[in-house]
């Protein structure tokens, strides 16, 4: 079995892939301009907008892990090309080159519309006004109109393992004016590889997955744990489901987080 995961190097990739290596899953890595791939992977160079460099890429694989994605740039062209063209021609390569090998999304709990009634669940409808969810979601019909084998993870907020992502957060409440008491669903690196072990089982395939951790968190917290400072405020949400998942479908196909929540990480140095 050997495994194709594009992203190798982002802030997925980089955190998914050794703990694939270590479980000990054959892995492939798609790299641009001759990048080395991590100890234990090997690399095929390839881009996602080159279709052609593609077909060595997806030759032989029984599985493609999708994780590569442009986000947090003004750059929206940039956005849709990588994140909806790219993935149109990886899904092409793998239909003509691969046509039995299951091919799984990384999405974002970002496609939920911000006004929902209730906690982003896998079948609601969604119309995200933004580039990088919207490209997201597009690229999510295109695989799932495929006829490949797929399935689709939508994660929480990702952190953990010194990634940085979570320090970010302070700047991006500042620009996004976020309220306090608005919380977010939450997803540390090691519950991705969780997710994407039950995945590679065949659990999964034909659906959307909210992939989260047990207990979404508020932007007040979050900011603190990041070392970072916020007004509190009382004022009633608008929107009080925004960035929050329903991960029952996740619960009942076998996922099992293992960092059940924020706090967790932090006691266990995990941050």
């Amino acid at each position: 079995m050997t495994i194709l995961v594009t992203g190798a190097t982002g802030l997925v990739g980089a955190r998914l892939l050794p703990r694939l290596v270590e479980a000990g899953v054959n892995c492939r890595a798609l790299m641009r301009g001759g990048k080395a791939a991590p100890d234990g992977v090997s690399a095929v160079e390839a881009d996602l907008l080159d279709p052609d460099s593609l077909i060595r890429a997806v030759d032989g694989v029984s599985t493609i892990i999708h994780l590569a994605a442009v986000f947090r740039t003004p750059d929206t062209d940039l956005i849709w090309r990588s994140n909806l063209e790219g993935a149109r021609n990886l899904i092409a390569a793998a239909k003509a080159n691969a046509p039995e090998a299951r091919f799984i999304l990384a999405s974002t709990s970002n496609v939920y519309n911000a006004d929902s009634p209730r906690p982003g669940r896998e079948d609601d409808a969604a119309d995200p006004q933004q580039a990088y969810p919207a490209s997201k979601l597009a690229a999510e019909n295109a695989l799932r109109e495929s006829g490949l084998n797929w399935s689709i993870q939508r994660f929480g907020f990702v952190y953990g393992d010194k990634d940085g992502h979570l320090e970010e957060l302070p700047r991006l409440v500042a620009n996004f004016k976020m309220h306090p008491a608005q919380r977010m669903s939450m997803v540390h690196h090691r519950d991705i590889a969780t997710a994407m072990s039950l995945a590679l089982t065949g659990a999964m395939d034909g659906r959307i997955v909210n992939i989260a951790d047990e207990a979404p968190t508020s932007i007040y917290e979050l900011v603190a744990l990041a070392g970072g400072a916020m007004e509190p405020s009382s004022v009633p949400l608008d929107n009080p489901w925004h960035l929050h998942m329903d991960v029952s479908l996740a619960r009942s196909l076998g996922f099992q987080p293992v960092v059940k929540t924020v706090y967790q990480a932090a006691q266990e140095n995990l941050m």
